[in-house]
Order: C-alpha cells, then structure tokens, then sequence
C-alpha cells in the first residue's frame, strides 16, 4: 500500500484535498452513526461479583441471549446446568458445550434433557431433580427459553394439545417451578436464591389475562396476541410465585431468601428476532440478510442483550429487600400495566393452569398405559408365534427320521 501511494505522488503530484464542506458531511454521518450504535447497544453490567461455588439452572442456554448469559456466569465461575431439548448425547450440543468449556475455562457446564414443549418431560426432570436428600443445591434458575409464531403462520399445537406459545412461554415455567418449589425453599438460609424470569415489553399490549382459557381459544389467536399474552401470564404468575416463596415459614423461623426478578433485555439480533422479521420464509431471510446492516445498527447483539440478566444474577443489591423486581438496561424500572400484581387475576391464573395441567397429564397417561399395553401384546403375540414355530421344526424333525425309517422297511 505505501510504495503505490508514493508513486502516484511522485508520478501525478498530491491528489486534492476534498472540501471542508465534504470532510464535514462525512464526519457528520460518522458520529450520527456512532451515537445510534451507541444508544442501540445499551447499558452494560458493572457487578463485579464472582460465582465460584454457585449452581445455575438455565432454559434457552444454547441461543442467543441465553447462550451469552450462560457464557458469562460460567466466565464467574458458576456451575451451569443446560435445559436442552435434545439429548444430552447428541454430538452438536457435546460440540456447543465443549466449545463453552474452553471459552469460558470452566468445565462445570452440563446438560439436562427437558422437553419444555411437554408437560410430560418437565415432571420426569423435575422430580428427579427434588427426588434426593439431602436437597439438591440450586442457588439460581434462569428462564430465557421461548418461541414465538412468525406472522402469517398458522396457529400451532403441541404434541399435547396445548397451543405451543403459551405452553413454552408460560405453562412450561410455571409447572417446572411448581414442581421445583420445595427445592427452592429447602435452599439454606445463608444463600441468595434467585429465580429470573425473561420478559419482554410485548406484554404491554396484551389482551387483558381473566383465567388463561382465552389462550386456547382459536378464535382468540393471532402470533401477535399469543406471545404478547403468554408473557403477561408469565409476569403474573411472577409475582403470584414470590408471594408463595413469602407465604412459607421456614423451620428455622428465618425470612425467604429466593427471589423473583424479571428482566427486559431490550430488542436483540437473536433467533427469535431474526425469525420474527422473516416471518420465517426463505424471502424473508433474503431481505433480512441484504438489510443486515440496520439490524445490526439499531439492535443489540445477543451479548448485549444478555447484560441485563448478568446484572440480575450478580448484583448485590437485588439479594436484598422485597423480590419482584424488573431489569430493564441494567437498573430497576415500574411495571407498565397495574394488573400484573392483581391478585384475584393471579388466583384465577393460577387456579386454571393447575386444571388444565391435571388434565392434561391424566389423558397423555391414559395414552401411554394403552401404548405400553399394545406394545406388550404384540411382544407377547410375537414371542408366541415364534414359539409355535420352534415347537412345529423340532416336531418335524422326528417325523422326517420316521418316514425315512418307513420307507426303508418297505424297501426291503
């Protein structure tokens, strides 16, 4: 680079110098750009504490703003037990855990298989997990796992029957820590539990929550109103779920120490985002790749996103006082809506999900007891055909010998 830059001085003199208008536009768009970059990419966690010691819980952990999250706890030294959906065998996530191992110079990082699309998988986990005494450490549970449906998409269930926003976004996290409850308040009194909820600013304009039911109505749907609702429910049911941590007297007579908290990363370039702007179509993802470079100038990347809860786990403060508490850019921000706190909407709430989680679990055991009986007949019905048709070759072994044995007697 230097030598052609001399000798196109030497050979065709100084080339000129632009304008100072020009060099004044040009900086100009500079600094508009930075300042946008700036604002875009948001507050960043100051807590310098460390997690040595600590036993985090995380869903959503292998994308996005979960991944990063659990990046920089096990960076603290935290143990992180990784909610998958796949099994813990599959040779991808031992790759992504591997791979964070050597990122983050912790080899504390495992991997729980949990189906959050089933209410089924969420109980077997759950209840292996409390199934052991002395109680289990658990010192945080991170809740960054959802999904959304992309406009224009049709209305989608689970294997179950339950319209899958709301059992990912809401049901799923409200019957794991259902189930996980004891544990949390079997936690001892000199640890700060934390149990930080992943909200969104979507549930501002929710359609107002009475029981739940509405989110399995059909004619309710839209992928809109479906994300928007399961995340009022879940911050509802937030903060039903400190008030029963609150409620509970421990056998030492001390106060709860578990805390809910919910946090607001803001818009971040995650798969979910990135889905949601496609309207998961393969044109989508053109426009979205050739409009790379406003996403990339007016959100925030996972890693920003992510600081946020970093802050929610590490910071000192939030350890102490009333728990309910919502990040938003690193600092505690008010609820937008009132109802949040409405105490016969969270009953209510409360109420309807325990029923249709009841129901639920009883129908796909009915199944499961059918399927097992039908599996069992067919082995039977199998293992007996084979044995009829052992029994009929050794039989006819002999009959062979005697025939032979006939034929030579008339022979002679």
């Amino acid at each position: 680079m230097p030598l052609p830059f001399i000798g196109e001085i030497l050979f065709n003199g100084v080339p000129s110098i632009p304008s100072s208008w020009t060099i004044l536009k040009v900086v100009l768009a500079i600094v508009v750009v930075g300042l946008i970059k700036w604002l875009s990419t948001g507050a960043s966690n100051t807590s310098e504490r460390q997690m040595h010691g600590k036993i985090v819980m995380i869903t959503g952990g292998t994308s996005g703003i979960g991944a990063a999250t659990a990046l920089g706890l096990a960076e603290r030294g935290a143990q992180i037990v990784l909610l998958v959906h796949q099994s813990p065998k599959d040779i991808f996530l031992v790759d992504y855990i591997e791979d964070l191992r050597e990122r983050s110079g912790n080899e504390l990082i495992y991997a729980e298989q949990v189906d959050l699309s089933s209410l089924y998988s969420i109980r077997q986990f759950a209840t292996k997990w409390i199934d052991n005494a002395p109680p289990r450490r658990l010192d945080m549970i991170i809740l960054c796992g959802s999904t959304l449906t992309p406009p224009g998409k049709p209305r989608a269930l689970t294997d179950e029957g339950i319209e899958e926003t709301w059992m990912v976004n809401y049901l799923a996290n409200f019957h794991l820590l259902s189930i996980l409850s004891p544990a949390i308040r079997a936690q001892p009194p000199d640890r700060d539990i934390r149990i930080i909820f992943a909200n969104c600013s979507s549930y501002m304009r929710s359609p107002p929550i009475k029981d739940g039911s509405e989110a399995m109505k059909k004619k309710e749907w839209s992928p809109s109103n479906s994300y928007a609702r399961s995340k009022l429910a879940l911050t509802i049911f937030g903060q039903a779920f400190q008030k029963h941590l609150d409620a509970y007297k421990r056998p030492d007579g001390l106060p709860m120490n578990a805390r809910v908290i919910f946090v607001d990363p803001g818009y971040s370039r995650t798969p979910g985002m990135r889905r949601w702007l496609t309207r998961g179509t393969l044109w989508g993802l053109g426009l979205y790749i050739v409009m790379w470079q406003n996403a990339w100038l007016f959100l925030k990347s996972s890693e920003g996103g992510a600081q946020s809860f970093l802050y929610a786990a590490m910071e000192a403060t939030l350890g102490r006082g009333a728990g309910g508490k919502m990040i938003k850019e690193c600092q505690e921000v008010n609820y937008a809506r009132t109802d949040v706190k409405d105490e016969k909407i969270a009953k209510a709430l409360w109420e309807n999900s325990e029923k249709l989680i009841e129901m639920v679990e009883r129908e796909e055991a009915v199944k499961r007891a059918l399927q097992k009986k039908e599996r069992e007949e067919l082995e039977k019905s199998q293992g007996s055909k084979q044995s009829v048709g052992t029994s009929s070759a050794t039989e006819s072994g002999p009959e062979t010998k005697n025939s032979k044995s006939r034929k030579q007697k008339r022979g002679k």
